[in-house]
């Protein structure tokens, strides 16, 4: 007899709870493989618990129905889930860690400051590993001095900055190109926060013009708004190469 079953699981990233992106970076969390993770996503989302081994298939229970899958069917439903392989579209974010409640997810409306804060520290755990910038940035992203996050939380601020970035890069990409290939990796000069910060000065010295008093005014721009500048500045530099050359 053929049994019909309702499984019904998100589509996207963006349309998941914040129940549901803490049991996504739990399992990240223990380096399990992509095809692991959307296994346990598809049981957690779709309601099902397996109850044992069934010839070449298992037995598996929704509600008070169990029924019998092949391993092949559960291989094939997964790929319901190969949004999970791919960074969000836009970003998300878990929207409250201990009542604490998280920045706009794309930055709108959020203090140029703030950007330029977390982006220097997230670069700086791109290039260390070093989990103590992530709480860093969580005390920024969150607005909470000292606030204790856990693993997966941890993993939800380096997606949403990754995806942050990512989204800003399609929408500025004049201004925000990737690192030259070739260029020094940051480590082998030991001096990663001189650079990071040389960086950072040099993105508020393009707003402000070389004017000091207005850096205050800048630094309390919106993101959104200091980006769109930053993106003409960098397309008027580039009309220019292309005229004059270097």
């Amino acid at each position: 007899m053929v049994q019909k079953i309702s499984i019904v699981v998100p589509k996207s990233w963006q349309e998941l709870t914040d129940t549901q992106l803490y049991y996504i970076y739990n399992l990240f969390a223990y380096n399990l493989s992509l095809g692991q993770i959307k296994t346990f996503c598809l049981m957690k989302w779709g309601k099902m618990k397996a109850l044992h081994r069934y010839g070449d298939g298992y037995m598996l229970q929704q509600g008070k129905t169990k029924f019998v899958v092949t391993a092949e069917l559960l291989a094939d439903a997964i790929h319901a889930l190969d949004w999970i392989d791919e960074l969000p579209s836009s970003p998300v974010r878990i929207s409250s860690i201990y009542k604490a409640k998280a920045l706009d997810a794309a930055f709108i409306g959020v203090p140029l400051e703030k950007f330029l804060y977390c982006d220097n520290l997230y670069q700086g755990y791109l290039e260390t590993q070093n989990h103590a910038l992530l709480v860093q940035m969580a005390e920024v992203l969150y607005d909470k001095e000292n606030i204790k996050i856990n693993q997966a939380e941890k993993i939800s601020i380096f997606y949403w900055w990754a995806t942050l970035k990512s989204l800003l890069s399609r929408s500025f990409p004049t201004f925000l190109q990737p690192m030259p290939v070739g260029m020094d990796n940051l480590l082998d000069d030991n001096n990663i926060g001189k650079r990071l910060q040389d960086a950072m000065n040099a993105q508020i010295r393009a707003l402000t013009k070389g004017d000091i008093t207005k850096e205050k005014e800048v630094l309390a721009m919106d993101t959104w708004r200091a980006m769109t500048e930053l993106e003409a500045q960098a397309k008027e530099y580039e009309e220019i190469k292309r005229k004059y050359g270097n």
